[in-house]
């Protein structure tokens, strides 16, 4: 099984201006790799908050992507897990475009499942501990999870010694601010990290692929 967290940051390692919201920091070259991220998993997960300052999810629009699932047998759209604290996704608006989006949404609460799914939600996970989710996952033959963050999950993940890959997009911004891709109390395991793959993607953006090796 493999995880792999996706994000795009500034040069300085930030995912949101000092303000916060929605940074929308990567150009057309980080959507052409976040595609290809997308096309990879059997599913995506990503935090409420997240979810809550964008409205929306990522979509694979690229012909090719969505033929080579149609190949594998898979869904056009990985199934996305939105991952919360609270037993129903608390300020959500039913105006998002997210309802819209051609994604079955799985609701995963850390709090006591409520006796059906959310409305909007096709299914619903208990998450007890990310090692669990992971095994019920690989149990179900989704073997190729994708993170799409934001960092409070990244941090926990990392903490945890789960993320078998980074994929990071470089933005050519400098933003300053709190907003870090990995928050300053999370504690990941000191491992080496090999670099698989670096690839420019215009407009001053670059592609860097590591992953997880031993301990340094």
């Amino acid at each position: 099984m493999t995880l792999r967290l996706v994000l795009a940051v500034s040069l300085d390692g930030r995912l949101a201006p000092p303000a916060g919201g929605a940074a929308q920091l990567g150009g057309a070259g980080d959507r052409r790799v976040l595609e290809e991220a997308l096309a990879w998993a059997d599913v995506a997960v990503v935090g409420a908050g997240t979810v809550r300052a964008h409205g929306c999810s990522c979509l694979i629009h690229r012909p090719e992507l969505l033929q080579q699932r149609q190949s594998r047998g898979q869904s056009p759209q990985p199934p996305l897990l939105i991952a919360s604290r609270q037993p129903e996704p608390v300020g959500f608006d039913h105006s998002w475009r997210l309802w819209g989006q051609p994604l079955q949404l799985w609701w995963l609460s850390s709090a006591p499942l409520l006796p059906a799914p959310p409305k909007g939600f096709e299914r619903q996970l208990a998450l007890e501990s990310w090692q669990g989710l992971l095994d019920q996952l690989n149990s179900e033959g989704h073997q190729r999870v994708l993170l799409l963050g934001g960092a409070q999950l990244a941090g926990a993940l990392l903490h945890e010694d789960l993320v078998d890959e980074l994929q990071l997009t470089i933005c050519p911004l400098l933003l300053g601010g709190e907003h870090s891709w990995l928050p300053a109390a999370a504690r990941p395991h000191p491992h080496h990290w090999h670099l698989q793959e670096q690839r420019p993607l215009g407009e001053g953006e670059v592609l860097l692929r590591y992953q997880r090796t031993g301990n340094s």
